[in-house]
């Protein structure tokens, strides 16, 4: 990271940023890396996720520059009435803007939302390739601390 701030807003998501949001998504599911899915869902499907999270008061987060979504972070809380102290994160950056700082910014303003919304766990699923890089880098500069995952 460079340690000059960024040209990014991150705000809260809105409906009106739905479109925006699901572009940034497909941007980093297409590059076959990060994320589980290899395209973003349809436009209705992206839709009715941020509604959702707007609706249930899910933290999510978008990082704007000029109006564009660049982006994301949000919170799931978790369904299970036992486990709705807990919540899986899920993030992305377009490639031209890594490294900037943004997904500090992003990951910092949802763990915040997250935290005066009584979450008491938040977690991210990293894959293995990618595990080195997040947890010496990205991930412990946030505080993070990894937790082996055991069983199915």
């Amino acid at each position: 990271m460079s340690g000059r701030p960024t040209l990014a807003r991150v705000v809260p998501i809105s409906i009106e940023l739905a479109a925006g949001y699901r572009e940034a998504l497909d941007s980093v599911a297409h590059e076959r890396k990060y994320l589980s899915s290899l395209e973003a869902p349809p436009i209705e499907r992206s839709i009715a996720f941020v509604t959702a999270n707007v609706a249930n008061s899910n933290p999510h987060y978008v990082a704007l520059i000029d109006d564009r979504v660049i982006g994301w972070c949000d919170i799931v809380r978790d369904s299970h009435p036992w486990k709705r102290h807990t919540g899986t994160l899920g993030m992305g950056v377009v490639a031209e803007h890594r490294g900037k700082g943004i997904g500090r910014e992003l990951i910092t303003a949802a763990l915040a939302a997250a935290k005066a919304s009584a979450f008491h766990r938040v977690r991210l699923d990293v894959y293995a390739s990618n595990a080195n890089a997040m947890m010496n880098g990205f991930m412990h500069r946030t505080g993070a601390s990894p937790v082996p995952r055991t069983g199915g």
